[in-house]
């Protein structure tokens, strides 16, 4: 009657483990085989049967329910046990890496914000652990930056590439121009890992998303991400019939919004009036100056991915249609240096009736100009424009600096010429 009964303890272990180690997970399994040598998968002799255990394991003088009491132990990370089911046996990895705790890896950086020059540099250090993407079990890796909301294209920034490595150091800093007040507010950076691969695309590891209001103007802030996968998108077909309709509609107001309030770029300008010896106050003669500096992260408009942007200025209304100038055109570059400055005379009182119109185009050879983006300055205008035109009106002489955002808006009376 004794070998009996083991032969039924002995089945019910194996049924018990088919449970744990069938479907579990590859740590649990390693986990519970420390503690049961004789049932690890890994044994010598997998082909073994349960009912050849040994003697001891079988005919231990304890009963059948604390014979099985170990399988059924959940070993937490403060080495403490809790009684529960063996279906719901699961162990925890404790680890002083922080590494383990995402199958994608982490990524370290850092940002800083100068207000006094509008710059954001991001200091892209160190990745670790990262998922191995190549046949070799390594990866090719690089990350790229970009600023939420905006054009994905006109503001990207990227590292260079580090072969074969799942712990690249980069140590490279990434710097945005005519990053405004506003800007730190309510912008998002996304920092995006991925693999470079030569014949096919690129692939991505993970990403990490920070929002730029956690940065305080001339403080460097260290931080230590989890890559994490993108955010996934909202499917119409996932839902019902009655919210289907409902869901359409807001993509497509979303989509109408986004592309209104577009961003396809930045300018840089700066504005000064020089009033004359003789002129009255109210009536003061003198001279808008304006100075095109430079653009920052525009729009991508030619197929190699760059574009050749040239910076066109009016001050309206302008019945003689001489007002036009025009900078000189900046090959292949999304980052244009003009510094370039054109004048207008002017009273003061016929100034602050007059807008300034400023747009950046897109050269091309044989056919019509894209148009990039634009701003325009008066006293009807809103935000930063406002503020400039106001700031130019108020304080005559001084020359007074700000970056423009560009908006998609293309003005009615603007050719292309």
């Amino acid at each position: 009657m004794t070998v009996q009964r083991g032969k039924k303890l002995s089945i019910s272990i194996q049924e018990h483990m088919a449970i744990d180690v069938c479907p579990g997970p590859i740590r649990p399994i390693r986990q519970i085989s420390a503690y049961f040598p004789r049932l690890s998968p890994t044994s010598p002799n997998p082909s073994s049967s349960p009912v050849a255990l040994s003697p001891p394991t079988v005919a231990a003088p304890v009963g059948g329910a604390n014979l099985l009491s170990p399988l059924r132990t959940q070993w937490g990370r403060g080495g403490s046990s809790s009684q529960n089911s063996s279906v719901e046996t699961s162990v925890d990895i404790n680890s002083e890496d922080s590494d383990d705790s995402t199958a994608l890896g982490t990524l370290e950086f850092e940002l800083r914000y100068d207000m006094s020059c509008s710059e954001l540099h991001c200091t892209v250090l160190r990745a670790k652990g990262l998922k191995p993407m190549d046949f070799n079990g390594l990866a090719d890796p690089y990350v790229k930056l970009h600023l939420l909301p905006g054009a994905s294209k006109a503001n990207k920034l990227k590292t260079k590439t580090i072969r074969n490595t799942l712990n690249p150091f980069w140590n490279e800093t990434l710097t945005y121009s005519g990053i405004t007040e506003e800007d730190m507010h309510r912008k998002t950076l996304r920092l995006t890992v991925c693999d470079e691969d030569k014949l096919t695309h690129n692939e991505l590891i993970g990403e990490s998303r920070v929002p730029l209001k956690r940065v305080k103007p001339h403080q460097s802030k260290h931080f230590h991400t989890c890559l994490e996968h993108p955010p996934p998108l909202p499917s119409p077909t996932a839902m019902g019939e009655a919210l289907r309709g409902i869901s359409c509609y807001l993509r497509e107001w979303e989509k109408e919004q986004l592309h209104s309030l577009e961003e396809r770029g930045r300018l840089l300008l700066s504005l000064q009036f020089l009033p004359s010896a003789d002129g009255g106050e109210g009536r003061l003669s003198g001279a808008l100056c304006v100075g095109v500096r430079r653009c920052a992260h525009l729009a991508a408009m030619d197929v190699n991915g760059f574009s050749d942007p040239y910076v066109k200025i009016y001050l309206k209304p302008d019945m003689q249609k001489k007002s036009k100038h025009k900078t000189a055109v900046m090959k292949k570059t999304l980052n244009p240096e003009f510094n370039q400055e054109f004048s207008y005379d002017v009273s003061l009182s016929e100034l602050a009736k007059k807008t300034l119109e400023v747009t950046v185009w897109d050269h091309d050879l044989g056919r019509s100009n894209d148009f990039i983006g634009g701003v325009f300055l008066s006293c009807s205008s809103q935000g930063d424009a406002l503020r400039h035109w106001m700031d130019c009106l108020k304080n005559k002489g001084q020359r007074v600096e700000r970056w423009h955002i560009l908006t998609n808006e293309l003005p009615r009376s603007s050719s292309h010429d």
